[in-house]
């Protein structure tokens, strides 16, 4: 049986995509994401499922700064629709509740809902580890925003279905193997991630891009992150479509090793197509 270690508790968002990705598999709940990728570096699991941003809230904190280091290859991802309802105690009701608790990335996508009950709001580890907390606690004044699942699992009342701020609210994961997967064939819509730090020259972000401009490569993500206190390089991790086989990826990438004092290419892996459906609904 495989096993795929992620970040959270059962019910929670990132078991979900696990359980979507690969039913039948065995999962690994682990405290942290460093916890989860080292689950697959030593062996303990298979493959780990990491969420990386998010459609509402942006990206997930320390991710980025883990991918690099990690040892591991991203071999593909997934896009989840994501829902949260209001939970609490079986015996409890709406009007009774005067704190909420979960994950601080729910916390920022169900602002609505928050601000309309002017509840106090507490931050947990996990949207699935807030809704065991109520569970444990027994008191009708605690909430939850988790996932559907969440209630379920630990017993507790639905008060409010669907409280998610955006109907389209949308959480990307990537799956990460100790081995890097084989580059789809062609024809299949790929996505390559990098890595990759400047050299200390003038103009030498614009100057490293440039290559995928002149060679039509799309460039769609760029994010930039520094280690330390602002004393370190700036640190960039981007996305691209295409793969390093192609002659024009190929080029492109020789630019900005060019201009770069490192360059690691985190994975190559087949395109989700929830990818490409927010542009074929675009005017």
């Amino acid at each position: 049986m495989t096993v795929i270690a992620y970040q959270g508790e059962p019910g929670s968002n990132s078991a979900t995509a696990v359980a979507h990705l690969y039913p039948g598999s065995q999962g690994l709940p682990c405290t942290g994401f460093d916890q989860a990728l080292d689950a697959v570096l030593l062996g303990s699991a298979d493959l780990a499922v990491i969420p990386v941003d998010n459609s509402a809230a942006g990206r997930v904190a320390d991710v980025h700064h883990l991918l690099p280091d990690a040892g591991l290859s991203i071999i593909g991802e997934y896009f989840l629709d994501i829902r949260f309802d209001l939970m609490g105690v079986p015996d409890g009701s709406l009007e009774q509740v005067e704190t909420v608790r979960s994950h601080v990335h729910a916390l920022s996508q169900c602002r609505k809902v928050l601000r309309e009950g002017g509840w106090r709001t507490l931050v947990s580890d996990d949207t699935a580890g807030a809704a065991r907390e109520v569970a444990e606690l027994r008191d009708p004044r605690q909430a939850a925003l988790a996932p559907p699942a969440a209630a379920q699992l630990h017993g507790l009342r639905v008060l409010k279905p669907g409280v998610e701020d955006d109907p389209d609210n949308t959480t990307r994961f990537v799956v990460l193997s100790r081995d890097p997967a084989r580059p789809p064939d062609a024809g299949v819509p790929t996505v390559t991630s990098l890595f990759f730090l400047v050299r200390n020259i003038p103009s030498a972000l614009y100057k490293a891009l440039g290559g995928f401009a002149s060679n039509a490569v799309n460039l769609t993500k760029i994010e930039s992150y520094q280690l330390g206190a602002g004393t370190q390089p700036s640190r960039f991790y981007i996305e691209i479509e295409g793969s390093p086989d192609e002659t024009r990826v190929a080029h492109s990438l020789d630019e900005l090793r060019f201009f770069s004092s490192e360059v690691r290419v985190l994975g190559v892996y087949p395109a989700h197509p929830r990818r490409f459906r927010d542009h074929a609904h675009r005017p």
